[in-house]
């Protein structure tokens, strides 16, 4: 009797899963509301009536953070260094996103199960910890902000805030924002595609988050893609990558003026383990590995021939890598797996630069990319930070500091929850 229960029930948790995540959800956790309706104080934005010329708009910088882990369904140590991760002892950003992949082993009841929350909130807790930890840097970035602002009033919020936190399977993408930047937030959301079993179960897909800062749309993809170092097991990957691209939708709004597709977007990042290989032998890559040959080695990078040939990737780049690949290492080790045979005759997995970090557009420009050395899992932690171009109305900065006042913040108070407290929103 079990064993029929059985059989009757797997179909329908394949096809509830399938459904789930073929619809994509559009919920989503952060340390705000997310209705644009439910603002105090609506933002003038760009519309069809409104120029584009110099005398109502203008451009600042920001600086972005964003990162990619695969931690290989390792739960987070107490004493993990995250400031070395995230950098902030040299470097405050404006905005973080950071991206992961395997925070949960991907074994069937985490695929085809519902989404357990607590190892993502273990990553959030500890991610808020570092960027919220007063350093001297920190504090002579708040001095500065301080000196600047046009009102003596103005007091700007250190710290930083979540605006979006989104968790599929073992994909899971966190976003942050510095404190006094949260009022011009708008339009977050999610879109999930699953490319894994089946062709759409979350173990292998994306995980994209877009919202409007100002007037400026940006989109951050968290990618986790088809595995495997055999000739030919790129092309699996390029057909998620063609999936992600062409299934990623986001709500066009009430006006129906956003952006709906990934490429829409002003500012598009992608980030994750895209698993392309190194298209050499592998005695052959471990001995340019040894020798630190990174630039024979990416003469053969799989990805590197897809950017160059631009067809997939018509229009992304990449920074100059000048690491070692990422992937794979013993745990808690510094040597890559070596060439062992296993009991059946099968070759452990030669070194590969899994993890990436490419954007597409205008209007970004890299400063960093970099790896991380932590030895949680057998991926290596790939970094990066951007100077990015916002557009700004010349309207916004005469409203620009009452946002920033003791008074504003007396009247959020009442609705600003406590930071070690998340709520679940969903977008509208």
């Amino acid at each position: 009797m079990q064993g029929n229960q059985a059989e009757v029930m797997w179909p329908r948790l394949v096809a509830n899963k399938f459904l789930r995540k073929r619809l994509g959800s559009n919920s989503f956790v952060a340390d705000f509301p997310s209705n644009d309706e439910e603002t105090l104080i609506r933002i003038p934005s760009l519309d069809k009536q409104q120029s584009l010329s110099h005398d109502n708009k203008e451009t600042q910088n920001y600086k972005v953070f964003a990162s990619t882990w695969n931690v290989g369904g390792v739960a987070p140590t107490e004493d993990i260094d995250m400031e070395d991760w995230l950098h902030t002892p040299n470097t405050l950003c404006d905005i973080y996103v950071l991206g992961f992949q395997e925070i949960v082993p991907l074994r069937a009841s985490n695929v085809l199960g519902s989404e357990n929350n607590k190892i993502f909130t273990k990553w959030n807790s500890l991610i808020r910890e570092a960027l919220n930890k007063k350093t001297p840097y920190q504090d002579n970035k708040l001095r500065k902000l301080q000196s600047i602002s046009p009102d003596n009033d103005v007091q700007i919020s250190p710290g930083f805030r979540c605006i979006i936190c989104k968790q599929m399977v073992g994909i899971f993408i966190s976003v942050w924002i510095r404190s006094d930047l949260r009022p011009y937030i708008r339009h977050p959301s999610v879109s999930c595609v699953g490319c894994g079993i089946m062709g759409c179960l979350g173990n292998k897909g994306s995980v994209s988050v877009r919202f409007q800062l100002y007037e400026t749309s940006f989109c951050f993809v968290c990618s986790h893609l088809a595995s495997g170092g055999k000739e030919g097991d790129e092309k699996y990957r390029n057909s998620d990558v063609a999936e992600i691209l062409s299934r990623t939708s986001f709500p066009r709004g009430p006006l129906l003026n956003l952006p709906r597709n990934i490429l829409d977007h002003d500012r598009v990042i992608l980030l994750g383990d895209l698993n392309y290989r190194i298209s050499l032998p592998e005695a052959t890559t471990r001995l340019l590995v040894e020798r630190s040959e990174w630039n024979v080695l990416l003469e053969n990078d799989q990805l590197r021939t897809e950017l160059m040939q631009g067809q997939l990737f018509e229009g992304w780049n990449e920074g100059t890598i000048k690491f070692a690949p990422t992937y794979k290492y013993f745990p808690n080790s510094e040597d890559y797996y070596g060439c062992i045979r296993g009991k059946k005759g099968k070759k452990l997995r030669s070194p590969a630069w899994c993890d990436r970090i490419i954007w597409c557009g205008r209007g970004l420009k890299q400063h960093l990319y970099a790896r991380g050395e932590s030895k949680l899992s057998d991926h290596r932690p790939v970094k990066a930070i951007f100077s990015v171009e916002v557009r700004v109305l010349r309207t916004l900065k005469g409203i620009q500091s009452f946002f920033l006042s003791e008074r504003f913040e007396r009247i959020t108070s009442h609705f600003e929850m406590s930071l070690n407290d998340c709520f679940l929103c969903s977008s509208r």
